[in-house]
């Protein structure tokens, strides 16, 4: 046996533990009670079609969704409708992007939607003057781990219709 092979060994899983840091975060120290690394979901809406936010079902009750009725989460770091949320914290916590004027689906109020514009200058959109996010790992309908999370710094909640945080869960 070659002297190569060990150090080949070392090697490749130093390289799959930095792959594992940084698909982590760096290690922000940040509590991220339910965080995933699993894909991310897709939740920018195509070029031809409008953001829409709906309300669905959930554990949680009634609460806002996106179209395809995923749960949508505000970010108690944000200050106003400015979105403080990108880098990693959008890689786990998404922003719901806009192309136009989002549209208001079953049981969310039209007058309450909005969008700002982010640093990257995509427009999120917005409910009750709250930046809308995704999270990871929730990997479909209906599913609300992010839910009290505290991650990069503050607390994540759903929504409800109103668009007043739900704090249970």
């Amino acid at each position: 046996m070659s002297h190569s092979r060990p150090k080949n060994l070392i090697a490749g899983a130093a390289v799959v533990a930095i792959g594992v840091f940084a698909a982590t975060g760096c290690g922000s120290g940040n509590d991220r009670k339910g965080a995933s690394t699993q894909s991310v979901p897709s939740v920018k809406a195509s070029p031809t079609t409008r953001a829409t936010v709906s309300v669905g079902t959930t554990s949680l009750g009634t609460i806002l969704v996106d179209a395809q009725g995923r749960s949508l989460y505000l970010f108690k770091k944000d200050a106003g409708t400015k979105s403080t949320c990108s880098g990693g914290c959008a890689t786990a916590w998404p922003p719901l992007i806009a192309h136009g004027k989002p549209t208001a689906g079953r049981g969310a109020q039209a007058a309450k939607l909005g969008t700002v514009k982010r640093d990257d200058g995509s427009l999120q959109v917005t409910y009750s003057g709250h930046p809308l996010y995704l999270f990871a790992g929730d990997q479909g309908r209906g599913q609300v781990n992010g839910q009290g999370s505290t991650a990069f710094g503050a607390p994540w909640f759903v929504l409800s219709a109103s668009g007043s945080q739900i704090a249970t869960g």
